[in-house]
């Protein structure tokens, strides 16, 4: 089974659990700051996915981490046991997958909004407004800048996209004039 299955398959317990005993958005915290922390410190990466430390030593290390930042106790209990099981190489995944399912469970999807000059707060505004109508849900808008689409807006939601750009738009006319 590939990492980002099993790391699947944690996230769905978790998240899971989270939602019959805890906060989902604190779980998420929680897990993001154990995350962030292993991505900050090299060391204590190396040190946790390192087959040379003992899984007591992972354990205890990792038991001494959670308590230090304060997280729930379904984090803490799969902290423990990813650290047994030498898996916390999965964190990254995990989160990863627990951020999706948690969107879907808040019927949140993510827009990457792409423009060619940066975008003003009330443009952004009715761009999400739009997005949020024709996909009947809330959307997390990510704004990004790309010259080259030369004007207009391509949103991408997903696999779907939504491309009302002027680059495409003259694509489309030169195909036109091409056949004609």
């Amino acid at each position: 089974m590939s990492s980002r299955a099993s790391a699947a398959r944690y996230a769905r317990a978790l998240f899971d659990v989270a939602l019959k005993e805890s906060d989902p958005v604190q779980i998420e915290r929680d897990l993001a700051a154990f995350a962030d922390l292993l991505s900050s410190s090299a060391e204590l990466s190396s040190a946790l996915t390192n087959p040379g430390v003992t899984l007591a030593r992972k354990r205890a290390l990792t038991d001494a981490i959670a308590a230090r930042l304060n997280v729930a106790p379904p984090v803490r209990k799969l902290l423990a046991l990813l650290a047994e099981r030498d898996r916390l190489a999965l964190v990254p995944d995990l989160l990863s997958i627990y951020r999706e399912r948690l969107l879907e469970h808040q019927r949140i999807v993510r827009a990457e909004v792409t423009t060619a000059a940066p975008l003003a707060a009330d443009r952004a505004e009715q761009i999400q407004k739009r997005l949020t109508d024709i996909t009947g849900q809330r959307v997390d808008v990510t704004a990004r800048v790309d010259p080259s689409i030369i004007g207009g807006v391509v949103a991408r939601i997903g696999s779907t996209v939504y491309d009302g750009s002027i680059a495409t738009q003259l694509a489309k006319i030169r195909q036109r004039l091409g056949q004609g």
